[in-house]
C-alpha cells in the first residue's frame, strides 16, 4: 500500500461522526469535509468528483464514507493501470460495511477489513484468490517484491483451477503460502518461484525476491553518493544478487549522516539503519576481513561486514565478503527469514523545529502539517501542542511551561538522537523569537556526536506580524522591523538603542512580547522613543489572539497606546510615519504606501 496519508472523506454529519471514530484508531489519517455540509471540517472541499480524482492522481488512498457509485463515477475517467492505483475503499454510512473498490490486492482489502473489525461491520472482499486461499499472490508480505506482477493473475487462476502449480525456494520462507493450505509440487511448470538471485523470469513462473539480504557499507567522510551507489550495484552484480531482496543498508553510528548511504537506501527503495561499534564489534570471530586500523578509528574491526552480520543475525551467513574501493566498502549477508529493518539497529535521528502559525489550522503550512504527521515525537508548550491535537494522536508528547524553552531543544534534540523523528512545535514562525535558534545555538556550544549526525530541518509558518498585518490590511508593505520588549534574554539598553533606531528610521514596527505580569512599563518606554521620530496620530494595530476563537482586532494611535493596550498574546504593529487608516463603513484599514503614489503621477 502507498505510504501516502490516507484520506476519510464525508459528505454528511453521519459520515463526519463515522470518521471521528475511525480516525481516533488510526495512527495517520486526515478528514476531509464537503464544505456545504461539514463547515467544521479542518479540511473542506467544494467539488466531490473534482476532490476525489485530485486525490486518486496524488495516489493518496481514500476511504469514502458515502455510497460506492459516488467514487466509482469520479474515478472511472481515470482507470488504466491497476499496479499503480491507490487503494479506495466505501464505507456504509451506517457501519454495515467497507467495500475495496480498487487497489484491493495493493491494501484496500486489509484496509476493508480492518476498518470492518473496528466497526463491527462486514469486509465485502470480492477478490477470487484471498475468498479461496486468504491471500493475494500479487500482495506478498511486507518487503517482499515481485519480477513480474502480471503472472500472478495466471498462477492464482492455476491454484484456483486445482492445477499443479510448483514452488522452488531458493532463499526466504515461504510460510505465507503454505500456511494457508496450498499444495504444491517439488518441480514443473507453472511454478512460483523465491529467490534472491539476480535472474530472469520464466514465462511460466511467477518470481518473488523476498527481503533476505542485507547491504553493509562504509565509506571515507563525504564519499560521493554516485561512488556508493555504483560500487554497490557492482557488488551485487558480481555475486549473481537481487538488488529487489535487499532489505536494509546498514552501517556504523559514525556514518549516520553520510549522504552517500542514504542515497544507496533511497535508490534501493529500503531503510538505512545504523549500529553502535560495540554492536559490531560483537561479530569480530565472524569477520572474514578484522581490521586493527578499522578498529583504532572507529571502534570495531569491521564495519560493512559487521554490520552486514548484525543484520542477519546469528542464523544467517556472509555471502560476499568485503568488498573495496579508495572511498568505499560493500559486504551482503543473508538472513534465513525475512530481515525486519525497524527492529535492527537505529535510523538516523530526525529533527523538525516547526511554525505552526499563530493557532489557525488555515494558517498551518504544508510542511509543517506534514512533519507533525510523520513525527514519532512530539515537543512543545502544552499549548501549542493542544492547538495541533488532531495532528498528533498517538504520538508520544513532551510538554514543559512556557519559560522551559532550553529543557524543550534539549528534549527534542535528545529523542532524536536515539533515531526517532521529533518535531519540536513552536507557535507563528520557529525562526521568528522561537526554539529554532536555540536548538542551533546547543548544537553549536555543546558539539555532541549524536547531535552532529542528526537530520534538522527548520519548518517556516505564518508569524503573528504576518498574521496580524494581513488581518488589517497592509501595514508592513513597506520597510518595517520587530523588535521584542522582553529584557529577559536582552538588556533595555540594546531595546531602547534598537528603538531610537527605529525612530530615526522611520521603519514600521511590531512589537513581540509587549508586557507580562512583571513587564508592565516598557510598552510605554517604547512610544515615547517613537515618538521622537513620528508623530501621536501615527495607526497602532493591536492584533489578540490571532487565528483563534477569541481573536479582536483594535486600530488606536500612538498617543494613544499605553499598556493597559496590550498582554503577551497581543501583535502590536506601531505605523511608521506614512501609515495611512482607510474607515469604510465599519471597517478599519491599515496600510503604508511604498511609492506607486509617485509612479501612478508619472503614468497620468
Amino acid at each position: 500500500m502507498t505510504n501516502k496519508t490516507p484520506v476519510l472523506l464525508c459528505l454528511s454529519q453521519g459520515g463526519y461522526q463515522l470518521a471521528g471514530e475511525l480516525a481516533t484508531a488510526m495512527d495517520d489519517v486526515e478528514i476531509h469535509g464537503l464544505k456545504k455540509r461539514l463547515p467544521e471540517c479542518a479540511i473542506t472541499f467544494e467539488n466531490t468528483i473534482a476532490h476525489v480524482q485530485s486525490l486518486f492522481r496524488q495516489s493518496r488512498p481514500i476511504i469514502g464514507i458515502c455510497a460506492s457509485g459516488i467514487l466509482i463515477r469520479a474515478l472511472a475517467p481515470l482507470l488504466s493501470d491497476k499496479w499503480v492505483e491507490p487503494p479506495v475503499v466505501a464505507v456504509a454510512e451506517d457501519a454495515s460495511c467497507a467495500v475495496p473498490l480498487l487497489g484491493g490486492h495493493h491494501g484496500a482489502n486489509e484496509l476493508s477489513r480492518w476498518i470492518a473489525d473496528i466497526l463491527e461491520g462486514a469486509a465485502a472482499i470480492t477478490t477470487a484468490g484471498e475468498l479461496s486461499f486468504g491471500l493475494a499472490l500479487d500482495e506478498p508480505p511486507r518487503g517482499w517484491r515481485i519480477a513480474n506482477p502480471d503472472q500472478a493473475k495466471d498462477i492464482a487462476a492455476a491454484l484456483l483451477n486445482n492445477d499443479a502449480v510448483a514452488l522452488e525456494e531458493e532463499a526466504g520462507e515461504s510460510s505465507w503460502l503454505k500456511d494457508k493450505g496450498l499444495s504444491f509440487e517439488h518441480e514443473g511448470f507453472p511454478r512460483i518461484r523465491i529467490s534472491d538471485r539476480s535472474v530472469q523470469p520464466d514465462g511460466n513462473e511467477l518470481l518473488y525476491h523476498p527481503p533476505v539480504l542485507a547491504l553493509g557499507v562504509g565509506c571515507e567522510r563525504d564519499c560521493p553518493a554516485e561512488h556508493m551507489i555504483d560500487h554497490a550495484l557492482k557488488t551485487l552484480e558480481s555475486a549473481g544478487l537481487s538488488k529487489e531482496s535487499v532489505a536494509c543498508v546498514v552501517s556504523v553510528d559514525v556514518k549516520t549522516d553520510e549522504a552517500c548511504v542514504h542515497a544507496l537506501a533511497e535508490m534501493l527503495g529500503v531503510p538505512a539503519r545504523f549500529f553502535t561499534p560495540q554492536e559490531l564489534d560483537a561479530q569480530q570471530p565472524r569477520l572474514k576481513n578484522p581490521s586493527d586500523v578499522v578498529y583504532k578509528e572507529v571502534g570495531c574491526h569491521g564495519v560493512a561486514e559487521g554490520a552486514a552480520l548484525a543484520a542477519v543475525g546469528g542464523l544467517g551467513e556472509l555471502l560476499v565478503e568485503k568488498h573495496k574501493t579508495d572511498k568505499a566498502t560493500c559486504a551482503i549477508a543473508r538472513s534465513p527469514v525475512d530481515i525486519q529493518p525497524e527492529a535492527l539497529g537505529r535510523g538516523q535521528g530526525y529533527l523538525s523545529v516547526i511554525g505552526i502559525g499563530p493557532g489557525s489550522d488555515e494558517w498551518r503550512s504544508p510542511q509543517s502539517t506534514q512533519a507533525l504527521r510523520e513525527a514519532t515525537d512530539v515537543v512543545g508548550y502544552g499549548l501549542y501542542l493542544d492547538l495541533v491535537e488532531d495532528l498528533i494522536v498517538g504520538k508520544e508528547r513532551h510538554e514543559s511551561g512556557l519559560a522551559n524553552e532550553e529543557r524543550r531543544a534539549r528534549i527534542a534534540l535528545d529523542l532524536a538522537a536515539e533515531g526517532k523523528r521529533v518535531c519540536l512545535v513552536c507557535s507563528g514562525d520557529a525562526g521568528i523569537y522561537a526554539l529554532a535558534t536555540l536548538a542551533f545555538e546547543l548544537l553549536d556550544k555543546e558539539d555532541k556526536p549524536e547531535w552532529n549526525r542528526l537530520k534538522i530541518d527548520v519548518a517556516p509558518g505564518i508569524s503573528a506580524l504576518q498574521a496580524c498585518a494581513a488581518r488589517i490590511g497592509a501595514p508592513i508593505n513597506h520597510d518595517f522591523c520587530t523588535i521584542s520588549l522582553s529584557d529577559l534574554l536582552t538588556p533595555w539598553d540594546d531595546i531602547q538603542r534598537r528603538l531610537k533606531a527605529a525612530a530615526d528610521g522611520d521603519f514600521v514596527v511590531a512589537f513581540y512580547n509587549p508586557r507580562s505580569k512583571r513587564r508592565v512599563t516598557q510598552i510605554e518606554k517604547a512610544r515615547d522613543i517613537l515618538l521622537t521620530g513620528r508623530p501621536a496620530s501615527t495607526p497602532v494595530v493591536l492584533g489578540r489572539n490571532l487565528g483563534r476563537a477569541t481573536e479582536s482586532m483594535e486600530v488606536i494611535t500612538l498617543g494613544e497606546l499605553s499598556s493597559d493596550h496590550a498582554d503577551m498574546l497581543t501583535m502590536v504593529l506601531v505605523g511608521s510615519s506614512q501609515s495611512r487608516v482607510i474607515e469604510r463603513g465599519v471597517k478599519k484599514w491599515v496600510y503604508t504606501p511604498r511609492g506607486y503614489e509617485k509612479k501612478m503621477k508619472v503614468a497620468s
